[in-house]
């Protein structure tokens, strides 16, 4: 029994240590999945540039390209959207957005998937993330919990997908079978939740909902008709 396992074992190793030298040379890009721009106002929601951290920039690879804007609807509500756009070394240039929390100094409360039905019978298979941070306000004398929601997903080509497990398998089979890479990006839309913060301010429900519907208006303004979505 322990040979037999030991037998599978070294065939898994020099399986994987052979899907090194079949690696192609040289990779090419597929033309990219998403138009980088974000637009100026998604439905009722106007857009304002955000810069970019220098701390963000040097952190992921140098070719590396940013887009973020802050959404506002005129009714106290405001949502974060930031696209991050790999260059050649995907291995600095994309990574899961729980890395950036604690950095922040967030902690993550819960994260589960979540499936937001879109226009034309499709469906977005999104990561949410659901953070606290302690934070002093004008109106409070000692610290309170402030409560964050974080969809994300990442975009390739033709491919999409929430998980950065199953990205990472998507581009070994695109060396391997095809020579290319596809460029992904990932996307990430955030809100407060703001009940408690401000008056008539929106519950965890509320603020998925309004996340949600935003994304619905979204999706179809930045995503190509390259991509493949799944059916809802």
């Amino acid at each position: 029994m322990i040979t037999n396992r030991l037998t599978i074992l070294l065939a898994v190793l020099l399986g994987g240590l052979s899907a090194v030298f079949l690696l192609p040379k040289q990779l090419f890009y597929q033309p990219v999945g998403v138009n980088l721009a974000l637009p100026d106002s998604v439905g009722i929601w106007e857009g304002k540039d955000l810069k970019i951290s220098e701390k963000e920039i040097a952190t992921l690879g140098p070719e590396t390209q940013f887009a973020r804007k802050s959404y506002t609807d005129g009714l106290g509500d405001e949502l974060q959207v930031t696209i991050v756009l790999a260059g050649q070394d995907m291995n600095t240039s994309i990574h899961r957005p729980e890395r950036c929390l604690s950095a922040q100094g967030w902690d993550l409360v819960d994260s589960k998937s979540v499936k937001v039905p879109l226009p034309s019978d499709a469906a977005l298979e999104t990561t949410r993330l659901h953070d606290m941070q302690m934070f002093r306000t004008a109106e409070h004398a000692a610290a309170i919990p402030v409560y964050n929601l974080d969809y994300y997903w990442f975009v390739g080509c033709t491919d999409i997908t929430n998980s950065h497990t199953a990205r990472y398998w998507m581009d070994i089979r695109d060396r391997v079978l095809h020579g290319y890479n596809q460029r992904w990006a990932y996307f990430t839309v955030t809100a407060t939740v703001t009940s408690g913060l401000r008056h008539f301010g929106r519950d965890e429900k509320q603020t998925d909902a309004l996340i949600q519907d935003f994304i619905k208006k979204l999706v179809p303004l930045t995503h190509k008709e390259t991509v493949h979505f799944a059916h809802s």
